[in-house]
């Protein structure tokens, strides 16, 4: 299976110059699993709750549009980060489409920083879904920190996690290296560049998405600093093997009832 990543630079609040922009990257691409990264077409480094809403879909917007278009001209599963409106929440999520219709919706569980300020804690469970023949898992960006995250969708079966990130903190690459060791699972990690430097914060995004094995071998960096598109042919099937020598498996030898 071909899997990879889009890394963008997306300029706040231009929602469809970020998706041209995107559809560009994405020219001539074929695939079977993309990822986005966290907020792709909007930005991220709100100032208000109006902001906020005046930037939010729901799983029928423009930005899905988008997505389920590609979804059929690549022929890819894609993953991709958005603002969520739900009656009067809104949502840090992420969608997944395949063959031009939304499969699922993820809702961020671990809120960064400032969005407690502007975003509802995700309230839907983690899921993996069977799709182009993989099972694919979904998290959005600073989830990263907590291995509980990469646990669950491990142990629900997932292969591969899809990871959509605006990524400024140093660790998360190198971190995904230990949770794919941990839970034996591909992880693609889509990150964005650029600085945004609105409100007081400025954000600079470290870019560097990556394509990390269930060996924890990093099969794909991207640079720091520009929009950059790359993929690796894996077989998804190599997940399933949670063996690590022939006495020890990462999910078998658990012993939950000493973690407590």
């Amino acid at each position: 299976m071909k899997i990879g990543y889009v890394q963008n630079a997306p300029l706040f609040g231009e929602k469809d110059q970020n998706l041209e922009a995107v559809d560009s990257l994405l020219s001539g691409v074929n695939a079977g699993l993309i990822v986005l990264p966290e907020l792709f077409a909007t930005g991220y480094n709100f100032v208000s709750v109006e902001e906020v809403a005046g930037l939010s879909e729901d799983a029928g917007g423009e930005t899905a549009r988008f997505l389920c278009r590609k979804s059929l001209e690549t022929g890819a599963v894609i993953v991709a980060g958005f603002v969520e409106r739900d009656g009067d929440c809104y949502y840090n999520a992420s969608m997944m489409v395949n063959a031009g219709a939304v499969v699922g919706i993820y809702r961020k569980l671990h809120l960064f920083n400032r969005e407690k300020l502007f975003f509802t804690p995700g309230d839907y469970p983690l899921t993996v879904y069977q799709v182009n023949g993989c099972r694919i898992g979904m998290m959005i960006c600073f989830d990263w920190i907590f291995p509980e995250v990469g646990r669950a969708l491990a142990l629900k079966g997932a292969q591969v996690i899809a990871h959509p990130s605006n990524l400024v903190l140093p660790y998360c690459q190198q971190a995904m290296t230990t949770r794919c060791i941990e839970n034996r699972i591909f992880a693609v990690t889509a990150n964005r560049v650029g600085v945004e430097n609105r409100g007081g914060d400025e954000f600079r995004y470290t870019g560097r998405s990556q394509i990390t094995s269930c060996r924890g071998e990093v099969l794909s960096s991207a640079p720091e600093d520009t929009s950059f598109v790359d993929f690796r042919e894996v077989d998804p099937e190599l997940a399933d093997n949670k063996m690590i020598n022939p006495c020890n498996n990462v999910l078998a030898d658990r012993r939950p009832g000493f973690y407590a």
